[in-house]
């Protein structure tokens, strides 16, 4: 891994900035920048908090796996002890994974605290971005972003992953928000934020993590990777400030019927109650107690969607790519 103090040099036709001393990007990831080869940002609350293990590891690797397979470099984005790490080793994703690791849910707000403290932890959404755009990684894939949480006017509970998607000009792929939200209220947080949410296929249905249709739409979509990345491109020569969130569909032989996935979430949103569940503990609980009342069928769900954004993320990068001018020698 690379390690350096602030410096900076040509990519794209812009200034790759590397900003702090903080950040370790590892050597196959600094090439492909300098190169202008694509590269993705992978999340890694999924390996530390978002799924047991052996799943987290097996699918951190089989995620990474994919986007190389799209002609990407993958770039998982984490905290080891404190120090951000842009590209994990496979000892760094074992001691993630590991359940007896001693793991931090990292947004903004954590930062300062776990690095000073020399910390471990995964990156949420929110975290993920504010990294991938510190060292210029446009397009990140995620399972499902947070958002406005149900029950929101009590709790005045919205995940910080809204405010960093408005703040910065990058496309996350996702399979839309997850279903423990309060979709509809998450949807409108997006447009005031100035988020451009567009759906990946043939229609405007927008998806709800584990089923194909929230019964809610975005107002645009997108068919192929080359017409998000030529969409993305035009974000970003406007200079447009808030990013792009990419909704793709659970592939159908996984989706959950919606009603069906409604009931077994209200069950764990009582559980959740009950135990007094609050703030960022909510969805790990919430995830896992769902899992449990489906009896892994969430579970395998959640693995076949993020391998799929995967796919479809490592093209986009490729597409995007492409679009752009080669660096000067």
């Amino acid at each position: 891994m690379m390690s350096f103090l602030r410096s900076s040099f040509k990519l794209k036709n812009t200034f790759y900035r590397k900003s702090s001393s903080l950040i370790d990007i590892s050597e196959e990831v600094l090439t492909a920048l300098r190169e202008n080869k694509p590269v993705v940002a992978l999340e890694s609350t999924i390996i530390t908090h978002g799924m047991p293990h052996p799943h987290n590891f097996d699918t951190a690797v089989a995620v990474e796996g994919i986007v190389r397979d799209q002609g990407a470099v993958p770039a998982t984005v984490a905290v080891v002890g404190g120090r951000i790490k842009v590209g994990l080793q496979r000892e760094e994703l074992c001691y993630l994974a590991d359940p007896n690791t001693q793991t931090v849910k990292i947004s903004r707000r954590d930062f300062p605290f776990v690095l000073s403290k020399k910390l471990s932890g995964g990156t949420t959404v929110s975290g993920t971005i504010l990294v991938a755009k510190e060292v210029n990684i446009n397009v990140f894939v995620t399972g499902g972003i947070g958002g406005v949480h149900r029950n929101y006017e009590n709790t005045l509970d919205i995940s910080a992953d809204l405010n960093e998607l408005g703040k910065n000009c990058i496309l996350t792929v996702c399979s839309g928000v997850k279903s423990i939200l309060d979709i509809e209220r998450t949807l409108e947080y997006l447009e005031t934020q100035g988020v451009c949410v567009v759906c990946y296929g043939g229609s405007l249905t927008f998806p709800a993590f584990y089923s194909k249709d929230s019964g809610y739409t975005a107002p645009y979509h997108v068919q192929e990777p080359n017409e998000a990345a030529r969409l993305l491109k035009a974000a970003l020569d406007m200079n447009i400030s808030s990013g792009v969130l990419l909704a793709v569909p659970v592939p159908k032989e996984f989706s959950i019927d919606y009603e069906v996935m409604e009931a077994h979430i209200q069950l764990a949103l009582e559980k959740a109650h009950s135990e007094n569940k609050s703030g960022k503990d909510v969805t790990p609980f919430l995830l896992e107690e769902i899992s449990n009342i489906t009896e892994g069928k969430s579970l395998e769900t959640n693995m076949a969607l993020i391998k799929n954004n995967a796919k479809v993320g490592g093209r986009i990068a490729k597409e995007f790519t492409n679009l752009q001018p080669l660096p000067p020698k």
